[in-house]
């Protein structure tokens, strides 16, 4: 819990992890030399996902310790030259979001917070306190969710579906008035449970300056929505970002999705940041780099449809062609084979190289 940060271990907490993860005297496997060190406007942040592994991590590691907090993981950030950091705000007190104020400002760093939508007129209270906590913090925009699973595993008929959209909507309209009163920005994710259409749509339908979207540029693959199709739908609506790219393979039952290196896949990352540019000059554009297994999208299966209205022949048709044409070169990424200190240290190269490819070739 960030909550436990005390002063004193606060006040020499930012040397000691620094020290531990050898960042003092650049002790790491990947190569400094590659990491950005002057972008254009401000330099791409890094999602909390991005650090899936190492994020509370207990592995004993002296090249990749555990962050365990958010002051870990901006620091962390800091050295590795993100201009910024989007991370949980759940479990923090009224102190450690001070902290967090004081070591963002002094860092120059930009902060969005993630946080839970309420589930009921008395979780209300909980969402407020967390919305003034991340405010605290600095945080001007907080990203969230309406499902934590994904659309084509969590639902089995369309009654389970058309229920979730109620309860989602109603949600949102409970998280409202709350964002609206303290003047800070909510924004929902496609977080594979929305098509495009159906999240734009929502988002209209509450008429708030004060709830828009993370606009996630590659999980609407796994709904048979191409990556620009989605980024043209939702950018008009977007407070946020979880940048990333996508590579594919086909398999038995449809194909498999991978977050891959920027670069490195089938979203065209220029032409999705200029148009999130136009719509809103401001936005901050943040990494999500998640390193796992490729995911399995059963497009083949009949299961995977039931909630789908109308589903389209041609829709899938489109998808399975971008699959037949642009498969990843390589194998897709993988760690179920490899050691804790292997995965620890797979999920910073690819950090490492996605905020170096940002540096290059987009901001």
């Amino acid at each position: 819990m960030e909550s436990i940060v005390s002063t004193k271990e606060f006040s020499s907490g930012r040397r000691e992890f620094l020290i531990k993860s050898g960042l003092a005297t650049a002790a790491m496997s990947f190569p400094f030399s590659v990491l950005p060190q002057s972008l254009k406007g401000v330099p791409m942040g890094v999602v909390v996902h991005s650090y899936g592994n190492r994020y509370g991590s207990k592995v004993e590691s002296t090249k990749y310790p555990g962050f365990q907090n958010a002051l870990d993981f901006m620091w962390h950030c800091h050295s590795i030259g993100a201009g910024g950091i989007q991370t949980l705000v759940g479990g923090w007190s009224e102190d450690f979001a001070r902290k967090v104020r004081g070591e963002r400002e002094k860092l120059g760093m930009y902060l969005e917070g993630s946080i839970g939508l309420p589930q009921s007129e008395t979780d209300v209270l909980r969402f407020e306190k967390e919305v003034l906590l991340a405010k605290e913090a600095g945080a001007s925009i907080l990203r969230t969710v309406c499902l934590s699973g994904r659309r084509y595993e969590n639902f089995k008929s369309k009654q389970e579906w058309n229920e979730f959209k109620i309860n989602a909507t109603k949600a949102l309209q409970l998280a409202e008035p709350i964002v609206r009163k303290h003047k800070v920005k909510l924004a929902v994710e496609n977080h594979k449970d929305w098509k495009a259409a159906e999240l734009a749509q929502l988002i209209q339908s509450l008429g708030s300056e004060w709830v828009g979207v993370t606009l996630d540029f590659g999980n609407n693959v796994s709904l048979l929505e191409e990556p620009m199709e989605v980024i043209r739908t939702l950018a008009p609506f977007a407070f946020s970002t979880h940048v990333k790219d996508m590579g594919v393979k086909a398999y038995s039952d449809g194909f498999l999705l991978s977050e891959v290196p920027l670069g490195a896949g089938i979203v065209d990352l220029k032409e999705a940041i200029t148009l999130c540019q136009k719509y809103n000059p401001a936005m901050t554009f943040s990494l999500e780099m998640i390193t796992r297994d490729p995911l399995q999208i059963p497009c083949l299966e009949e299961s995977y449809w039931t909630t789908f209205e109308n589903p389209s022949a041609q829709d899938l048709a489109k998808i399975l062609r971008l699959v037949r044409d642009k498969p990843y070169p390589n194998s897709l990424p993988e760690v179920k084979n490899l050691s804790a200190e292997e995965k620890l240290a797979f999920e910073e190269e690819n950090v490492l190289k996605c905020l170096a490819y940002s540096k290059s070739q987009l901001l």
